[in-house]
């Protein structure tokens, strides 16, 4: 017997249908979970890539990122070159074009502030405090605070090796006296030196603002600053540190130019990095008497600028070498006759050292060193004194001018009479 209900309905009927319905009601709820979820993740995926997008702009060092740049060519900017002929070994076909310097834009700051310690403008040990400016900085910094004061030297540790964009500010405040006054100083020190397509907008190199031009320089103008650069050992003591304590080693500086790490006789110099600019290097490394360096700009990859600048002085170093001609202080192999002496001759020494920058196997046919002594020179002699030059050539083209030197001091002979006197 069927046992209906009030409607009429069987009371089967009426179960079947209250359970479709709280069917229908859960497939409704668990529709609206699963949408809800898709919503919210496609909700962080957004969020994350946003995240992602203000980082790279807002670092510019390639040990923040981990992709590459879709907004690059398919090549990078690079050039080699021996700093002491300053002979460019390779380039690209792109090596003179301007590209986004990054935190390369520091080497700029880094020689102005070397050659001033060097005329003595500058100490180490003068005290930087840190401004309201610099202390706001972001991207790479050492988070500074204002009134935060540090010597130089540990400030240009902070922007060598760290590429603190904090320190780079309160550093230019200091010489310059604003951000802006210095910038006008990198560009005069650019045209001075022949960086001809460069040109400097700010002391750090970061992403620019909104309408204004970012910092640029060739690869070409880069190994030329680079050039510079090595002319002062503060530079390098810097560039070579793989890590450093800074405030009271509190906080770690760590070198972003992995090179320094992982290539044999790399002791510099800097990178940088923003998505736009590429992962960019300048690296200078030195073998035997022989230093190269070489610049990769605008690489796609985290890491393929390093991988590309080890290869190309790995090249270098295989075919070129700086062949020695003169060691300081070794004699020569030619004599000269002393009159008025109680010695007869005297072979000269190398008053410096000199070498030649030639590809191996090309150095028997390639260099003379030719003479210019006189055939005799009168007693006394200081030590030191210079007697004569070598000239170098290579390949019949001048290379270098050396003094020659006489090795001691050689008295001038006593007249005879003093001598007959003597014996008496």
């Amino acid at each position: 017997m069927k046992v209906l209900s009030s409607s009429g309905e069987s009371a089967a009927g009426t179960a079947a249908r209250a359970t479709a319905v709280t069917i229908r009601k859960f497939g409704f709820i668990v529709l609206t979970i699963v949408i809800a979820a898709l919503l919210s993740s496609q909700s962080a995926l957004a969020a994350r890539r946003h995240h992602a997008a203000a980082a790279a702009e807002a670092t510019d060092e390639e040990s923040n990122a981990s992709t590459s740049s879709t907004a690059l060519g398919a090549y990078s900017e690079a050039c080699v070159l021996e700093p002491t002929t300053g002979t460019v070994i390779f380039e690209s076909p792109n090596a003179h074009q301007p590209w986004p310097t990054a935190s390369l834009a520091k080497m700029m700051l880094m020689l102005i502030v070397a050659e001033k310690i060097h005329d003595g403008s500058l100490k180490l040990t003068d005290n930087i405090t840190t401004s309201a400016k610099a202390s706001e900085m972001g991207g790479s910094q050492v988070y500074l605070k204002e009134g935060e004061t540090f010597s130089l030297d540990d400030m240009m540790k902070a922007v060598v090796v760290h590429s603190a964009n904090d320190a780079s500010v309160a550093v230019a405040e200091y010489i310059g006296g604003s951000t802006e006054a210095f910038v006008v100083m990198m560009n005069q020190q650019a045209a001075a030196i022949g960086m001809k397509d460069s040109h400097y907008y700010s002391v750090h190199g970061l992403p620019p603002a909104k309408g204004q031009p970012p910092d640029v320089a060739s690869a070409y103008d880069q190994a030329i600053l680079a050039r510079e650069l090595l002319k002062y050992p503060d530079v390098i003591r810097w560039a070579s540190i793989d890590t450093a304590p800074f405030r009271a080693g509190t906080f770690i500086l760590r070198n972003t130019n992995h090179l320094v790490r992982t290539y044999p006789g790399c002791d510099g110099l800097k990178t940088g990095f923003y998505d736009k600019a590429g992962f960019n290097v300048v690296a200078t490394a030195k073998r035997n008497d022989l230093r190269l360096i070489a610049v990769v700009l605008g690489s796609q990859h985290k890491l393929t600028n390093f991988k590309e600048a080890s290869e190309m002085l790995s090249q270098g170093f295989l075919n070129y070498e700086m062949h020695p001609v003169a060691r300081k202080g070794a004699p020569i192999a030619q004599s000269v006759a002393i009159t008025d002496a109680d010695t007869n001759s005297i072979k000269p020494v190398w008053g410096g050292d000199a070498g030649v920058f030639v590809k191996r196997g090309d150095e028997k046919n390639a260099i003379k060193v030719d003479y210019n002594l006189p055939s005799s020179i009168a007693a006394p002699l200081k030590a030191g004194q210079q007697i004569g030059t070598a000239n170098v050539t290579e390949g019949g083209k001048p290379v270098a001018s050396i003094a020659l030197l006489a090795p001691s001091d050689v008295a001038k002979s006593a007249s005879l009479t003093k001598r007959l006197l003597s014996i008496f």
